[in-house]
Protein backbone atom coordinates (compact mmCIF):
# COMPACT_ATOMS: atom_id res chain seq x y z
CA UNK A 1 0.00 0.00 0.00
CA UNK A 2 1.35 3.42 -0.97
CA UNK A 3 1.76 6.07 1.71
CA UNK A 4 1.14 9.80 1.46
CA UNK A 5 3.82 12.46 1.60
CA UNK A 6 3.07 13.25 5.26
CA UNK A 7 3.09 9.57 6.20
CA UNK A 8 6.42 9.13 4.43
CA UNK A 9 7.94 11.85 6.57
CA UNK A 10 6.80 10.10 9.73
CA UNK A 11 8.17 6.81 8.45
CA UNK A 12 11.56 8.41 7.63
CA UNK A 13 12.23 5.96 4.77
CA UNK A 14 15.94 6.80 4.42
CA UNK A 15 16.95 6.91 8.07
CA UNK A 16 19.63 4.30 8.66
CA UNK A 17 20.33 3.76 4.97
CA UNK A 18 23.55 4.70 3.25
CA UNK A 19 23.58 7.87 1.20
CA UNK A 20 23.90 7.21 -2.54
CA UNK A 21 27.48 7.32 -3.75
CA UNK A 22 26.96 7.45 -7.52
CA UNK A 23 24.92 9.52 -9.98
CA UNK A 24 22.78 6.47 -10.67
CA UNK A 25 22.12 6.06 -6.96
CA UNK A 26 20.94 9.66 -6.66
CA UNK A 27 18.65 9.26 -9.64
CA UNK A 28 17.13 6.20 -7.96
CA UNK A 29 16.71 8.22 -4.77
CA UNK A 30 14.85 10.87 -6.80
CA UNK A 31 12.61 8.15 -8.24
CA UNK A 32 11.79 7.02 -4.70
CA UNK A 33 10.84 10.58 -3.78
CA UNK A 34 8.70 10.87 -6.91
CA UNK A 35 6.85 7.67 -6.07
CA UNK A 36 5.92 9.13 -2.67
CA UNK A 37 4.85 12.47 -4.13
CA UNK A 38 2.73 10.81 -6.79
CA UNK A 39 0.47 9.03 -4.30
CA UNK A 40 -1.41 12.15 -3.20
CA UNK A 41 -0.37 14.57 -5.97
CA UNK A 42 -3.96 15.16 -7.11
CA UNK A 43 -5.22 15.91 -3.60
CA UNK A 44 -2.30 18.19 -2.76
CA UNK A 45 -2.68 20.10 -6.02
CA UNK A 46 -6.33 20.68 -5.23
CA UNK A 47 -5.71 21.71 -1.60
CA UNK A 48 -3.14 24.37 -2.58
CA UNK A 49 -1.47 24.08 0.81
CA UNK A 50 2.04 25.41 1.40
CA UNK A 51 4.35 22.46 0.62
CA UNK A 52 6.25 22.29 3.90
CA UNK A 53 6.03 18.49 4.00
CA UNK A 54 7.22 18.17 0.42
CA UNK A 55 10.34 20.28 1.05
CA UNK A 56 11.07 18.36 4.25
CA UNK A 57 10.87 15.19 2.15
CA UNK A 58 13.47 16.60 -0.26
CA UNK A 59 15.72 17.43 2.66
CA UNK A 60 15.22 14.05 4.29
CA UNK A 61 16.13 12.32 1.03
CA UNK A 62 19.36 14.32 0.79
CA UNK A 63 18.42 15.89 -2.53
CA UNK A 64 18.70 19.48 -1.30
CA UNK A 65 22.50 19.25 -0.90
CA UNK A 66 23.08 17.24 -4.08
CA UNK A 67 25.37 19.91 -5.60
CA UNK A 68 27.05 20.83 -2.30
CA UNK A 69 30.76 20.07 -1.74
CA UNK A 70 31.47 16.74 -0.08
CA UNK A 71 33.82 18.41 2.40
CA UNK A 72 30.80 20.27 3.79
CA UNK A 73 28.47 17.26 3.80
CA UNK A 74 27.06 17.59 0.30
CA UNK A 75 26.86 14.91 -2.37
CA UNK A 76 29.30 16.65 -4.71
CA UNK A 77 27.30 15.69 -7.77
CA UNK A 78 27.34 17.34 -11.18
CA UNK A 79 24.79 19.57 -12.86
CA UNK A 80 24.17 16.73 -15.31
CA UNK A 81 23.01 14.54 -12.43
CA UNK A 82 20.99 17.40 -10.94
CA UNK A 83 19.03 17.73 -14.18
CA UNK A 84 18.17 14.03 -14.10
CA UNK A 85 17.07 14.34 -10.46
CA UNK A 86 14.84 17.33 -11.28
CA UNK A 87 13.24 15.37 -14.10
CA UNK A 88 12.49 12.35 -11.90
CA UNK A 89 11.01 14.41 -9.06
CA UNK A 90 8.83 16.36 -11.52
CA UNK A 91 7.49 13.06 -12.83
CA UNK A 92 5.86 12.56 -9.43
CA UNK A 93 4.90 16.21 -8.87
CA UNK A 94 5.70 19.00 -11.31
CA UNK A 95 5.52 21.73 -8.68
CA UNK A 96 8.07 20.06 -6.43
CA UNK A 97 10.32 19.39 -9.41
CA UNK A 98 10.25 23.11 -10.15
CA UNK A 99 10.98 24.03 -6.53
CA UNK A 100 13.96 21.68 -6.46
CA UNK A 101 15.25 22.91 -9.82
CA UNK A 102 15.07 26.55 -8.80
CA UNK A 103 16.73 25.65 -5.51
CA UNK A 104 19.66 24.06 -7.36
CA UNK A 105 20.15 27.15 -9.51
CA UNK A 106 19.90 29.53 -6.57
CA UNK A 107 22.12 27.42 -4.33
CA UNK A 108 24.85 27.83 -6.94
CA UNK A 109 24.26 31.54 -7.63
CA UNK A 110 27.43 32.47 -5.67
CA UNK A 111 29.46 30.29 -8.06
CA UNK A 112 27.95 32.03 -11.08
CA UNK A 113 28.06 35.63 -9.88
CA UNK A 114 30.09 35.84 -6.69
CA UNK A 115 33.73 36.14 -5.88
CA UNK A 116 35.63 32.97 -5.02
CA UNK A 117 35.38 33.88 -1.33
CA UNK A 118 31.62 34.46 -1.53
CA UNK A 119 31.07 31.17 -3.33
CA UNK A 120 33.08 29.19 -0.80
CA UNK A 121 31.45 30.83 2.20
CA UNK A 122 27.79 30.81 1.09
CA UNK A 123 27.72 27.43 -0.63
CA UNK A 124 29.64 25.86 2.25
CA UNK A 125 27.27 27.20 4.91
CA UNK A 126 24.19 26.36 2.84
CA UNK A 127 25.41 22.79 2.48
CA UNK A 128 26.28 22.33 6.13
CA UNK A 129 22.96 23.72 7.32
CA UNK A 130 20.80 22.24 4.56
CA UNK A 131 19.30 25.53 3.40
CA UNK A 132 16.43 25.50 0.94
CA UNK A 133 16.61 28.53 -1.35
CA UNK A 134 13.89 30.84 -2.60
CA UNK A 135 14.22 33.83 -4.85
CA UNK A 136 12.57 37.23 -5.28
CA UNK A 137 13.94 37.52 -8.79
CA UNK A 138 12.48 39.22 -11.86
CA UNK A 139 15.18 41.22 -13.66
CA UNK A 140 12.75 42.59 -16.27
CA UNK A 141 11.51 45.13 -13.74
CA UNK A 142 13.13 47.62 -11.38
CA UNK A 143 10.44 46.85 -8.83
CA UNK A 144 12.99 46.26 -6.09
CA UNK A 145 15.66 48.89 -5.49
CA UNK A 146 18.74 48.97 -3.32
CA UNK A 147 19.89 52.22 -1.76
CA UNK A 148 23.58 52.71 -0.95
CA UNK A 149 23.93 53.50 2.76
CA UNK A 150 27.70 53.51 2.80
CA UNK A 151 28.71 50.14 4.19
CA UNK A 152 25.27 48.65 3.62
CA UNK A 153 22.48 48.39 1.06
CA UNK A 154 18.81 48.90 1.94
CA UNK A 155 16.40 46.86 -0.19
CA UNK A 156 12.79 48.02 -0.59
CA UNK A 157 10.03 47.30 -3.09
CA UNK A 158 7.90 44.43 -4.27
CA UNK A 159 8.31 41.40 -6.49
CA UNK A 160 5.36 39.87 -8.31
CA UNK A 161 6.87 36.40 -8.06
CA UNK A 162 8.97 34.87 -5.30
CA UNK A 163 9.22 31.15 -5.95
CA UNK A 164 9.84 29.09 -2.84
CA UNK A 165 8.79 31.90 -0.52
CA UNK A 166 7.34 30.35 2.64
CA UNK A 167 9.15 27.03 2.32
CA UNK A 168 12.60 28.59 1.94
CA UNK A 169 15.25 29.16 4.57
CA UNK A 170 16.92 31.97 2.62
CA UNK A 171 15.78 34.22 -0.24
CA UNK A 172 17.78 35.90 -2.97
CA UNK A 173 16.91 39.56 -3.46
CA UNK A 174 17.56 40.91 -6.96
CA UNK A 175 17.49 44.69 -7.22
CA UNK A 176 18.48 47.72 -9.23
CA UNK A 177 20.93 50.16 -7.63
CA UNK A 178 20.74 53.87 -8.35
CA UNK A 179 23.69 54.96 -10.46
CA UNK A 180 24.59 51.44 -11.63
CA UNK A 181 23.58 49.51 -14.75
CA UNK A 182 24.08 46.09 -13.20
CA UNK A 183 21.53 44.51 -10.91
CA UNK A 184 22.62 43.13 -7.56
CA UNK A 185 21.94 39.77 -5.91
CA UNK A 186 22.11 39.50 -2.13
CA UNK A 187 20.92 36.78 0.24
CA UNK A 188 18.52 37.42 3.12
CA UNK A 189 17.04 35.04 5.70
CA UNK A 190 13.48 34.24 4.66
CA UNK A 191 12.22 35.03 8.15
CA UNK A 192 13.63 38.57 8.00
CA UNK A 193 11.17 41.07 9.48
CA UNK A 194 11.36 43.13 6.29
CA UNK A 195 10.09 40.29 4.07
CA UNK A 196 6.35 39.71 3.75
CA UNK A 197 5.30 36.79 1.57
CA UNK A 198 1.75 37.07 0.27
CA UNK A 199 -0.76 34.26 -0.30
CA UNK A 200 -1.58 35.26 -3.86
CA UNK A 201 -0.36 32.23 -5.81
CA UNK A 202 -3.40 30.50 -7.30
CA UNK A 203 -2.35 29.78 -10.87
CA UNK A 204 -3.72 27.33 -13.41
CA UNK A 205 -0.80 24.98 -12.82
CA UNK A 206 2.41 24.52 -10.81
CA UNK A 207 0.17 25.35 -7.89
CA UNK A 208 2.51 24.25 -5.11
CA UNK A 209 5.56 26.30 -6.06
CA UNK A 210 4.85 29.11 -3.56
CA UNK A 211 5.41 31.64 -6.34
CA UNK A 212 3.29 34.48 -4.98
CA UNK A 213 4.37 38.07 -4.50
CA UNK A 214 6.59 39.47 -1.76
CA UNK A 215 6.97 42.90 -0.20
CA UNK A 216 10.45 44.01 0.85
CA UNK A 217 10.67 46.82 3.38
CA UNK A 218 14.08 48.19 4.34
CA UNK A 219 16.00 44.93 4.36
CA UNK A 220 19.52 46.10 5.18
CA UNK A 221 22.41 43.89 4.07
CA UNK A 222 26.13 44.65 3.91
CA UNK A 223 27.78 45.52 0.61
CA UNK A 224 29.89 42.40 1.14
CA UNK A 225 26.71 40.36 0.54
CA UNK A 226 26.36 41.71 -3.03
CA UNK A 227 27.48 38.89 -5.30
CA UNK A 228 30.45 39.75 -7.47
CA UNK A 229 30.72 43.36 -6.30
CA UNK A 230 34.13 44.54 -5.10
CA UNK A 231 34.63 48.14 -4.02
CA UNK A 232 31.03 48.85 -5.10
CA UNK A 233 31.84 47.81 -8.67
CA UNK A 234 30.58 44.63 -10.32
CA UNK A 235 33.26 42.38 -11.80
CA UNK A 236 31.68 40.60 -14.79
CA UNK A 237 32.73 37.23 -16.18
CA UNK A 238 31.41 35.25 -19.14
CA UNK A 239 30.60 32.52 -16.62
CA UNK A 240 28.00 34.86 -15.05
CA UNK A 241 25.92 34.47 -18.20
CA UNK A 242 25.91 30.67 -18.01
CA UNK A 243 23.46 31.02 -15.13
CA UNK A 244 20.69 31.88 -17.59
CA UNK A 245 21.41 28.86 -19.77
CA UNK A 246 21.45 26.67 -16.65
CA UNK A 247 17.99 27.83 -15.50
CA UNK A 248 16.52 27.37 -18.97
CA UNK A 249 17.67 23.75 -18.83
CA UNK A 250 16.12 23.44 -15.36
CA UNK A 251 12.83 24.43 -17.01
CA UNK A 252 13.37 21.90 -19.79
CA UNK A 253 13.90 19.05 -17.38
CA UNK A 254 10.89 19.58 -15.21
CA UNK A 255 8.78 19.91 -18.38
CA UNK A 256 10.17 16.55 -19.48
CA UNK A 257 9.44 15.08 -16.06
CA UNK A 258 5.85 16.33 -16.14
CA UNK A 259 5.41 14.90 -19.64
CA UNK A 260 6.80 11.53 -18.53
CA UNK A 261 4.50 11.53 -15.51
CA UNK A 262 1.48 12.29 -17.69
CA UNK A 263 2.27 9.58 -20.21
CA UNK A 264 3.01 6.98 -17.55
CA UNK A 265 -0.19 7.81 -15.65
CA UNK A 266 -2.24 7.54 -18.83
CA UNK A 267 -0.64 4.23 -19.78
CA UNK A 268 -1.53 2.77 -16.40
CA UNK A 269 -5.12 4.04 -16.71
CA UNK A 270 -5.52 2.51 -20.17
CA UNK A 271 -4.17 -0.85 -19.03
CA UNK A 272 -6.45 -0.94 -16.00
CA UNK A 273 -9.61 0.98 -16.83
CA UNK A 274 -10.07 2.00 -20.46
CA UNK A 275 -12.76 -0.02 -22.26
CA UNK A 276 -12.53 -1.15 -25.90
CA UNK A 277 -14.81 0.51 -28.44
CA UNK A 278 -17.58 -1.95 -29.44
CA UNK A 279 -18.70 -0.26 -32.66
CA UNK A 280 -15.62 -0.25 -34.87
CA UNK A 281 -16.34 -3.25 -37.00
CA UNK A 282 -13.08 -4.94 -36.00
CA UNK A 283 -13.89 -5.06 -32.31
CA UNK A 284 -11.20 -5.95 -29.76
CA UNK A 285 -11.71 -7.52 -26.38
CA UNK A 286 -9.18 -5.23 -24.68
CA UNK A 287 -8.52 -1.53 -25.04
CA UNK A 288 -4.79 -2.22 -25.14
CA UNK A 289 -5.32 -4.01 -28.46
CA UNK A 290 -7.12 -1.09 -30.12
CA UNK A 291 -5.06 0.01 -33.17
CA UNK A 292 -5.76 3.73 -32.66
CA UNK A 293 -4.68 3.50 -29.01
CA UNK A 294 -1.47 1.70 -29.91
CA UNK A 295 -0.78 4.23 -32.66
CA UNK A 296 -1.27 7.21 -30.32
CA UNK A 297 0.87 5.84 -27.53
CA UNK A 298 3.58 4.85 -30.00
CA UNK A 299 3.60 8.37 -31.38
CA UNK A 300 3.69 10.06 -27.98
CA UNK A 301 6.35 7.75 -26.56
CA UNK A 302 8.59 8.24 -29.59
CA UNK A 303 8.31 12.02 -29.37
CA UNK A 304 9.05 11.97 -25.65
CA UNK A 305 12.10 9.76 -26.08
CA UNK A 306 13.42 12.15 -28.73
CA UNK A 307 12.87 15.18 -26.48
CA UNK A 308 14.53 13.43 -23.55
CA UNK A 309 17.55 12.53 -25.69
CA UNK A 310 17.95 16.15 -26.74
CA UNK A 311 17.61 17.26 -23.13
CA UNK A 312 20.29 14.75 -22.10
CA UNK A 313 22.61 16.02 -24.84
CA UNK A 314 22.11 19.59 -23.66
CA UNK A 315 22.85 18.55 -20.06
CA UNK A 316 26.11 16.90 -21.11
CA UNK A 317 27.16 19.94 -23.11
CA UNK A 318 26.34 22.35 -20.29
CA UNK A 319 28.22 20.25 -17.75
CA UNK A 320 31.33 20.52 -19.93
CA UNK A 321 31.08 24.34 -19.83
CA UNK A 322 30.90 24.37 -16.03
CA UNK A 323 34.29 22.70 -15.99
CA UNK A 324 35.77 25.59 -18.01
CA UNK A 325 34.52 28.36 -15.69
CA UNK A 326 36.91 31.31 -16.12
CA UNK A 327 38.09 29.98 -19.49
CA UNK A 328 34.54 29.97 -20.88
CA UNK A 329 34.19 31.81 -24.19
CA UNK A 330 31.09 33.66 -25.43
CA UNK A 331 30.95 31.42 -28.51
CA UNK A 332 31.01 28.19 -26.50
CA UNK A 333 28.39 29.56 -24.18
CA UNK A 334 26.23 30.65 -27.12
CA UNK A 335 26.36 27.29 -28.88
CA UNK A 336 25.12 25.51 -25.77
CA UNK A 337 22.45 28.18 -25.27
CA UNK A 338 21.12 27.32 -28.74
CA UNK A 339 21.10 23.61 -27.89
CA UNK A 340 19.20 24.33 -24.68
CA UNK A 341 16.73 26.52 -26.60
CA UNK A 342 16.09 23.62 -28.98
CA UNK A 343 15.63 21.17 -26.11
CA UNK A 344 13.27 23.52 -24.29
CA UNK A 345 10.92 24.03 -27.22
CA UNK A 346 10.78 20.28 -27.88
CA UNK A 347 10.02 19.62 -24.20
CA UNK A 348 7.21 22.18 -24.18
CA UNK A 349 5.69 20.84 -27.38
CA UNK A 350 5.71 17.21 -26.29
CA UNK A 351 4.50 18.09 -22.79
CA UNK A 352 1.50 20.00 -24.12
CA UNK A 353 0.73 17.31 -26.69
CA UNK A 354 0.85 14.52 -24.13
CA UNK A 355 -1.28 16.56 -21.74
CA UNK A 356 -3.92 16.96 -24.44
CA UNK A 357 -3.90 13.65 -26.30
CA UNK A 358 -3.87 11.30 -23.33
CA UNK A 359 -7.63 11.85 -23.05
CA UNK A 360 -8.09 10.40 -26.53
CA UNK A 361 -6.62 7.09 -25.39
CA UNK A 362 -7.97 6.90 -21.84
CA UNK A 363 -11.61 7.69 -22.53
CA UNK A 364 -14.40 9.88 -21.20
CA UNK A 365 -14.25 8.52 -17.66
CA UNK A 366 -10.64 9.71 -17.40
CA UNK A 367 -11.88 13.30 -17.33
CA UNK A 368 -13.05 12.82 -13.73
CA UNK A 369 -11.45 15.28 -11.34
CA UNK A 370 -10.42 12.41 -9.09
CA UNK A 371 -8.18 11.03 -11.86
CA UNK A 372 -6.38 14.34 -12.18
CA UNK A 373 -4.98 13.92 -15.69
CA UNK A 374 -5.54 17.62 -16.29
CA UNK A 375 -2.69 18.60 -14.00
CA UNK A 376 -0.04 17.57 -16.50
CA UNK A 377 -1.24 19.94 -19.23
CA UNK A 378 -1.93 22.68 -16.69
CA UNK A 379 1.56 22.44 -15.23
CA UNK A 380 3.41 22.61 -18.55
CA UNK A 381 1.10 25.28 -19.94
CA UNK A 382 1.51 27.54 -16.91
CA UNK A 383 5.28 27.56 -16.64
CA UNK A 384 6.01 27.44 -20.39
CA UNK A 385 4.67 31.01 -20.56
CA UNK A 386 7.64 32.15 -18.43
CA UNK A 387 9.28 33.51 -21.60
CA UNK A 388 7.96 33.19 -25.18
CA UNK A 389 8.88 29.95 -26.93
CA UNK A 390 8.91 31.64 -30.40
CA UNK A 391 12.05 33.49 -29.33
CA UNK A 392 13.71 30.16 -28.57
CA UNK A 393 12.84 28.96 -32.06
CA UNK A 394 14.25 32.18 -33.48
CA UNK A 395 17.54 31.66 -31.64
CA UNK A 396 17.88 28.20 -33.17
CA UNK A 397 16.89 29.52 -36.60
CA UNK A 398 19.43 32.33 -36.52
CA UNK A 399 22.14 29.86 -35.53
CA UNK A 400 21.17 27.36 -38.23
CA UNK A 401 20.86 29.96 -41.00
CA UNK A 402 23.46 32.57 -40.08
CA UNK A 403 25.80 30.75 -37.67
CA UNK A 404 25.18 33.43 -35.05
CA UNK A 405 24.86 32.65 -31.35
CA UNK A 406 22.43 34.60 -29.13
CA UNK A 407 23.64 37.51 -27.05
CA UNK A 408 23.24 36.84 -23.32
CA UNK A 409 20.06 38.28 -21.81
CA UNK A 410 18.18 37.59 -18.59
CA UNK A 411 16.25 34.91 -20.53
CA UNK A 412 18.87 33.44 -22.84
Amino acid sequence: MSITTSEALLASPWVGSDRPATPEGWVRRAEEVAAILEVDAVERDRALATPHDEVRLLKQAGLVTLLGPTAQGGAGQSWETAYQVIRRVAEGDGSIGQLLGYHYLWSQLPAFFGTAEQAEQIIGQATREGWFFGGAVNPRDADLTAVDLGDDLSFSGRKTFSTGSKVSDVTWLEAAIAGHEEHVFALAPSDHAGLTFHDGWDALGQRLTESGSVSIDDVVLPWSAALGWVGKEFRPRTYNTLCLVAIQLVFTNFYLGIAQGGLRTALAYTRERTRPWPYGGDNRERAVDEPYILDAYGDLQSKLWAAQALGDRAGQALQALHAESDALTPRARGEVAVLVAAAKQRAVDVGLEIGTRIYEVTGARATASSVGLDRFWRNVRTHSLHDPIPYKRREVGVFALLDEVPEPTWYT
